[in-house]
């Protein structure tokens, strides 16, 4: 098993490694509120530990010059991001960069055993193409609310089979290593903090539009997951007054007027009706529409397109402007499978925000696409299990 910490004080030091690379003795000095004998002796436990190593010579301040320290190179975290409709496996160092990266389409209703043996599969791919011996541990997001102390999936709606199911107990066992498991969105947060739009945010809202909608909260740095582990399932709030059925048993849900699903069942409407030529001729072709279909066609000018995707951005921005007058965030980050509907979903949702809540929270509020795409998830997931290991056992 990886070494972990043996107080608080290692920890940060493990932890600002992660996040801004090697440092000098004296530059980690500045960081932490520790003496310098104090700081010699904990870091010297953390290279007997092997979670650190010396790394070269650091730049004169004057006197005698010390060394850098730096994670250890071969620590090695698996990130495994789970949708709904695909999966995202990564293998990263300690810093969270990205060594390896598979994606393969995958559908969560088959369950989680045949879900996780095609896991455990690219695990082992990426193993095998030498970017990892074993893995220090593995973060793993699913797309549903978890009961996180015990990595467990609650009632997830789109995940049928999997209410209750031990993902961190069968994957630690499977993978000889520490697991930890969230929300695929929360996870998309953490990715947003560690490598994206977000890294100088302490405060934000990162909303995922895929096959269901989600937002993942955070809090001062912190992810807020809620008592249950359902705080941020915005996709369930009431968009549209008894309006269509959801997956939920509610009805006029958001995430069934606008989500990828939702889209794509739109967009076969639309094209049966012969309301979109372009969708009519994609059905033809290829039997089934997605929201991809919707984005291209809105891109060549396709007027009933653009209009689903306005219409949806609308119902989306009215759940988040409600959000931001509760909450007033510094940032709102819409990211997920949807995005690639591009700027028009966007221009929709800011207009609704900007247009329905009080200036002073709008202000200075940036409304933002995701720029890490697939990488946000599996780069969280890896964040969200080293925020684990570096931490005191």
């Amino acid at each position: 098993m990886t070494a972990r910490p043996a107080n608080a004080h290692q920890a940060r030091l493990l932890r600002l490694l992660r996040d801004e690379g090697p440092n000098s003795r004296a530059q980690l000095g500045d960081r932490v509120d520790l003496s310098r004998s104090r700081l010699a002796v904990e870091v010297d436990r953390l290279l007997e530990t092997g979670l650190v190593v010396a790394d070269g010579l650091a730049a004169s301040r004057g006197g005698r010059r010390s060394h850098n320290i730096r994670l250890a190179p071969s620590l090695r975290f698996l990130g495994v991001d789970i949708g709904a409709t695909s999966v995202d496996v990564a293998v990263t160092n300690a810093e969270l960069e990205v060594l390896g990266h598979l994606t393969q389409p995958l559908d969560v209703r088959e369950g989680p055993v045949p879900v996780f043996e095609q896991v455990l599969d690219m695990a082992a791919k990426l193993k095998a193409s030498g970017l990892a011996e074993g893995f220090d541990g593995a973060g793993i997001g699913v797309p549903g609310p978890v009961r996180f102390p015990e990595g467990v999936p609650v009632a997830p709606p789109i995940m049928p089979g999997w209410d209750g199911f031990p993902v961190r107990e069968a994957l630690s066992q499977e993978l000889g290593c520490p697991v930890m498991v969230d929300n695929d969105v929360n996870l998309m947060a953490l990715g947003q903090m560690h490598a994206g739009v977000a890294r100088s945010v302490d405060d934000y809202l990162c909303v995922k539009i895929g096959t269901g909608i989600g937002c993942g909260i955070v809090v001062g740095g912190k992810v807020h997951r809620g008592v249950t582990g359902s705080a941020g399932d915005i996709g369930h709030i009431q968009a549209v007054p008894d309006g269509r059925p959801c997956a939920c048993g509610n009805r006029g849900c958001l995430e069934a007027h606008f989500s990828g699903a939702a889209l794509a069942q739109d967009a076969v409407e639309a094209a049966q009706q012969g309301r979109s030529p372009q969708l009519a001729a994609r059905l033809a072709d290829n039997g089934r529409l997605t929201a991809a279909d919707v984005g291209a066609a809105a891109a060549a000018g396709d007027a009933t397109c653009l209009d689903l995707i306005r219409d949806g951005g609308t119902r989306t921005g009215q759940v988040i402007a409600g959000l931001v007058s509760f909450f007033n965030p510094g940032l709102v980050v819409i990211g997920g499978g949807v995005t690639g509907l591009g700027h028009n979903l966007l221009a929709a949702i800011r207009t609704q925000v900007y247009r329905q809540s009080l200036p002073l929270a709008t202000g200075n509020l940036p409304i933002v696409l995701d720029e890490l795409g697939a990488a946000a998830g599996v780069v969280g997931a890896a964040r969200l299990i080293s925020d684990h290991v570096f931490s005191p056992a």
